[in-house]
This record gives C-alpha cells, sequence and structure tokens, in this order.
C-alpha cells in the first residue's frame, strides 16, 4: 500500500501524509468490503489516526519479514519516505499481494486527497473521521467496532463485523502455521 502511493506521488512523500492516506484507505475499505486492506492495528494518536504498525516500520522501530517494508521504502529522512532506489519497472504485477478491489481504494482515496499537503489531510482527519479522539499527547486504539460506529453501522452490525474479521484473522493464523 505505501509503495503504490510513493510511486502515485513520484516516489517520496511526507511521512505523515503518507500515514494519513494509508489510514484512510484501510477506513475505506472497512467502509466499502467491511475489511481493511492492511489488517493494521489502528489508533488515535495527537497528530490523527495511523495504522500503528506501518507507522513502528515507518519509524524503524519495528523490523519487516523479507520483502516486507524495508525492502520496499527507504528510512525516514527528513520527515520523508521514498521508494528504494533497486525498484525499478515497478508495474501491476509489483503489487500481486493487493486485489483489484484494493487497487481500486488507493486510487480512489489518492484522487480525493492526494493533492492535499500533509497539514490538509490531517486537519481533515481531525475533522471528518470521528472515531478520532484526541489522546492529549499519548495514543489510544481505535477498536473495529468504534470505526463500524463512526461510518455509520448500528452497534449490532458492527460487533457482527468485528466478529467477522476476528474470524478472518483466525482462518488466516491456521494456514500461516502451514
Amino acid at each position: 500500500m505505501a509503495a503504490y502511493f510513493l510511486l502515485r506521488r513520484g516516489e517520496r512523500m511526507s511521512h505523515l501524509k503518507l500515514m494519513k492516506l494509508l489510514y484512510l484507505a484501510d477506513r475505506e475499505a472497512m467502509d466499502k468490503y467491511s475489511m481493511p486492506i492492511s489488517g493494521d492495528k489502528m489508533a488515535s494518536l495527537p497528530n490523527g489516526p495511523v495504522l500503528s504498525m506501518t507507522l513502528d516500520y515507518m519509524n524503524g522501530a519495528l523490523k519487516s519479514q523479507q520483502g516486507g517494508w524495508e525492502y520496499w521504502i527507504s528510512d525516514k529522512a527528513n520527515h520523508e519516505v521514498t521508494l528504494k532506489n533497486h525498484i525499478d519497472n515497478i508495474s501491476r504485477q509489483s503489487f500481486d499481494e493487493l486485489s483489484d478491489a484494493d487497487i481500486e481504494i488507493l486510487d480512489t482515496i489518492w484522487d480525493q486527497f492526494g493533492s492535499m499537503t500533509r497539514w490538509e489531510i490531517k486537519d481533515y482527519t481531525h475533522e471528518n473521521c470521528k472515531e478520532w479522539v484526541d489522546p492529549h499527547g499519548s495514543s489510544n486504539p481505535i477498536s473495529p467496532k468504534e470505526l463500524f460506529i463512526a461510518l455509520g453501522r448500528s452497534p449490532q452490525e458492527a460487533a457482527e463485523l468485528c466478529a467477522y474479521i476476528e474470524s478472518d484473522r483466525s482462518t488466516d493464523d491456521l494456514f500461516a502455521g502451514l
């Protein structure tokens, strides 16, 4: 997801803007398909909502698996991240872990928010993502249920969708051990 947005931007972007685009893409996927693209946990931070593990990758606090974050994206410098130099001739096949529906969501988010500055998109998330609550210098988790309710689902539907997401994660965990 991050590499796709960086490619759309011209290979370099503010880490704050990239994080907001990633968050908004997962949010849109949950609204449209009831499942996030990344599967990352969400949290409220002072600068708005984030994807927790992705933020750790961005900050160098977490190492990814082979072919993951470090393969695609250079370490953060001057508050920006870039695609790595060895990424040549990127095509749709390079993003084979993203479905056509995922790419459609990413393109929709890029078309809507790609021209915003990092501060404009941060302000947008503060004003329009009802699930974000100012943690006053700390961080607070955003549960999938809170997000579904912010997206207009009833508490009962939100709980059912959360159960569906958890069962999907359990199935993934089961098959990951094979």
